[in-house]
């Protein structure tokens, strides 16, 4: 059965990973980018049956129309895939006019408001007896009172970063004292026109549980453990491994159910002092480490397009690839990863900085973008990075 697939934002990294999975898969790929967003990679790589440039001004409208010409073609309709938070945000609101001419397997707009909001995750969670970091408000004490009464160290973070524009290293801030306290504090009160979220901090790794639902049921999943972050002060993973953690999943199980939820998210944890989980927060939508959904065999995103496809046609289902347990295998962006292991060397964590150079020696350590079987993205890739470093 001959499936088509539309998938946006292809400046993203994490789109080569979707776009090579459903080629080699046998699904004809579509890829769009917006001009102006950055550096198109998909574009680049070899895969892609047809390649289309969206205008700036007017780009939704023109992505419906690519749609409706793809179902009008070749008589089915396609599955779109939106790789961007601001893509998937526009066709959550736009979802009754998009459906007719595409097969969307996402979260609704109330999902997305909900699981974007630290503080409504947080909340939903500990109505579900899932454990949550401590969290400090203010209320109607005195600053000075309050800012006695919060452990140092604390976190302290914006509602939604991701909708101030902030970048995942400048989405929280980690106090040492009353003084740091008061500056994260004053700083995301005035970008988000409200208190940010006060925190306990959590010593221990960071986890993640990444799912893919469908009306509530989860359908796959892949946890994975932060070995490397870039900046080495608290960013995107430069370095992460896929591990056995059935207990991530139970703890996930009950908000997907509850919500029902349907499309992909990864749900973020740390560990306490004792080792156990916390949940953190929720990115619902493609992840930064998706590419270990690929490197790892999970198959997550064949079956993320299957799923989408089936919603646009009712009445022809394609059959579900079987499900696939995940490899236990280590992935870095090797970039990212070198750039890290500086930081750490900075720092005096010796380990940590040898580490990155061994893992970016050693070849069962796979790369999330450089494919050398698809080069150009890589190429394309760091090109740009060169190019924004001599700025």
């Amino acid at each position: 059965m001959a499936v088509t697939a539309v998938v946006t934002d292809i400046q993203y990294r994490m789109s080569l990973a979707l776009i090579r999975d459903l080629a080699q898969a046998g699904v004809r790929v579509v890829v769009c980018w917006r001009e102006g967003s950055g550096a198109p990679l998909g574009f680049r790589s070899k895969y892609p049956a047809e390649r289309v440039t969206l205008p700036a001004e007017g780009w939704l409208e023109a992505l419906w129309r690519l749609c409706r010409r793809l179902q009008e073609e070749e008589g089915e309709t396609p599955a779109l895939l939106p790789v961007g938070a601001v893509t998937l945000a526009a066709l959550a609101a736009d979802r009754a006019r998009f459906d007719p001419v595409c097969g969307l397997c996402i979260p609704t707009a109330e999902q997305l408001d909900l699981l974007n909001s630290k503080e409504q995750v947080s909340r939903l969670a500990r109505t579900l007896g899932i454990p949550v970091p401590r969290a400090f408000s203010q209320g109607e004490e005195t600053w000075e009172e309050f800012a006695r009464r919060v452990p140092y160290p604390c976190v302290v973070k914006p509602l939604c970063g991701e909708k101030l524009g902030l970048t995942a290293a400048d989405r929280y801030g980690i106090a040492a004292g009353p003084a740091e306290l008061e500056r994260w504090y004053s700083r995301f009160s005035r970008l988000a026109g409200e208190p940010p979220l006060v925190q306990e901090y959590l010593p221990g790794g960071g986890l993640g549980c990444s799912v893919l639902a469908l009306d509530g049921e989860i359908q796959a999943v892949l946890c994975h453990r932060r070995i490397r972050e870039y900046p080495v002060s608290g960013g995107p993973s430069a370095c992460c491994e896929s591990i056995d953690r059935p207990d991530l999943t139970e703890l996930v199980r009950p908000i997907a159910a509850h919500l029902g939820l349907t499309g992909l998210a990864m749900f973020e944890f740390k560990e306490d002092g004792s080792g156990a989980p916390r949940l953190l927060e929720v990115n619902p939508r493609i992840w930064g480490t998706f590419p270990l959904t690929r490197v790892s065999g999970s198959g997550i995103p064949m079956l993320w397009c299957t799923l989408a496809w089936n919603q646009g046609n009712r009445g022809r289902q394609a059959p579900l690839p079987p499900a696939k347990k995940p490899r236990l295998c280590r992935m870095q962006f090797a970039a990212s990863d070198l750039m890290s292991g500086l930081g750490y060397a900075r720092r005096g964590q010796w380990g940590k900085a040898l580490s990155a150079c061994a893992d970016t020696l050693s070849p069962a350590v796979r790369d999330g973008l450089w494919e050398w079987s698809d080069p150009g993205p890589g190429v394309l890739y760091y090109r740009s990075l060169l190019r924004k470093e001599s700025r």
